[in-house]
């Protein structure tokens, strides 16, 4: 891993082209995704054929064939490891927990005038969820996706994963029965989202789509747009480790391994005023590296996009951590609580020594779902608040609505706008 030092020169430009990550789509992908779209929205399932049959190398007889029938959810599930089951149980519930203290609230009130205004709050109809298949099969990103939209309430769930070669992902699978999901068609890539926003005779369209995928994936989506709502666009993992230097070597060696494993492009960054400490993280990293069936793209990953940084204190290393606004941020220092005021930016914080951020993709109870790119300057984990919609409530009793329509009509006017104005005054 490349090695910065905040007291040098040269530190800034080196750590601002640390941080220049954001999502990209090639010319290409964006020309094919738009070409693929368009053929989805032209001609529906036949094209969703097509491109499933060449894509994924399956042989179908028609488009009915690409749901799943709920017994196959079933079978998925019955046929799991007693400890996998209990463990997908387990987190299930924690997941559950979380979300249902997040449902946002309705609320109302009577202003001076014996007006009542308040919001009223509704769940989607129907969401999307898209989860890769194949070598990227995630059943605890099913868990993080469904639960919150079940706890929301929304009409309907459909999830969308594609089974290269026809195999589908029986964890997945088995996710998806434990978490509730109505229905499951084996379609992905761009062909997939399309599919979902604009809906074929056999995939019904959506109101919003969820879930991450591939380049072809992100910019189908970014092209769905405003014919339906989407989540975010997903960019590579990110894991951002503030230490003091009393931690394991070891333990922040696998913690960075920890988001490192999952592509060539992800991003490990440690903070730490301790240089001794960064040694033998360096010494930790290449000791245990062996010990990764995806070693390779953890090497990659680290060379090209991680980085040990000594910083002068803990407080510049705060001032860091919200310039890099990362995914995942470890606050693995005797006293987290302390440092915690001074961090304005990230995607999830794990506090202390015994809290990694593995806890967090999988168990805690928060959504892994959350901003990356440097998008959690302004952007939220996914949550329960994702899946519902606020209306505003207005209702003016006869003498309410008077003193409302001299303040609208004066506004009107000013906008030259007549007909509202009007609108407002015949209620007084």
């Amino acid at each position: 891993m490349r090695r910065l030092d905040s007291a040098k020169a040269g530190f800034e430009a080196a750590f601002a082209a640390l941080l220049d990550r954001a999502p990209e789509s090639s010319p290409e992908v964006a020309a094919r995704s738009a070409e693929i779209v368009e053929a989805i929205r032209l001609r529906g399932d036949a094209a969703l054929v097509e491109y499933t049959a060449r894509f994924d190398r399956r042989t179908l007889a028609g488009a009915a064939e690409l749901e799943l029938p709920k017994a196959a959810l079933k079978a998925a599930w019955d046929g799991l490891a007693p400890e996998l089951k209990q463990a997908l149980e387990a987190a299930a519930a924690r997941i559950r927990a979380y979300a249902e203290r997040q449902k946002i609230a309705e609320w109302s009130f009577e202003d001076e005038h014996g007006n009542t205004l308040g919001q009223r709050v509704t769940a989607l109809d129907r969401a999307g969820l898209y989860v890769p298949g194949g070598k990227a099969a995630y059943p605890s990103s099913v868990l993080m996706n469904a639960i919150p939209a079940k706890v929301a309430g929304v009409g309907e769930l459909v999830m969308v994963t594609p089974t290269p070669g026809g195999e589908a992902n029986a964890t997945v699978l088995a996710a998806a029965h434990l978490a509730g999901v109505d229905r499951v068609f084996t379609i992905g890539g761009a062909q997939a989202v399309a599919a979902l926003a604009y809906g074929t005779a056999t995939v019904p369209a959506v109101d919003k789509i969820f879930g991450p995928g591939n380049a072809y994936v992100a910019a189908a989506k970014r092209l769905v747009f405003g014919r339906v709502g989407i989540d975010a666009i997903a960019g590579p993992s990110e894991i951002l480790v503030i230490c003091d230097g009393q931690t394991d070597p070891a333990w922040i060696a696998m913690d960075l391994f920890s988001q490192a494993e999952h592509d060539e492009d992800a991003q490990s960054i440690l903070l730490s005023p301790d240089a001794a400490f960064l040694d033998a993280v360096q010494a930790a990293l290449d000791a245990r590296i062996a010990e990764l069936p995806r070693a390779e793209i953890a090497r990659a990953a680290l060379r090209e996009r991680g980085a040990l940084v000594r910083v002068r204190d803990l407080a510049e290393a705060a001032a860091l951590a919200n310039r890099v606004a990362a995914e995942h941020l470890e606050l693995s220092v005797a006293e987290p609580e302390a440092l915690l005021p001074l961090i304005r930016h990230a995607g999830a914080i794990f506090l202390g020594r015994h809290t990694p951020e593995a806890f967090g993709d999988y168990c805690a109870g928060p959504n892994h779902v959350l901003p990356t790119s440097r998008a959690a300057r302004f952007s939220n984990p996914l949550g329960v608040y994702e899946f519902q919609k606020r209306s505003s409530l207005i209702r003016c009793t006869p003498s309410g609505a008077k003193p409302l329509a001299v303040i609208a009509g004066a506004l009107a006017d000013a906008e030259g706008l007549q007909a509202h104005a009007a609108s407002a005054r015949d209620r007084s």
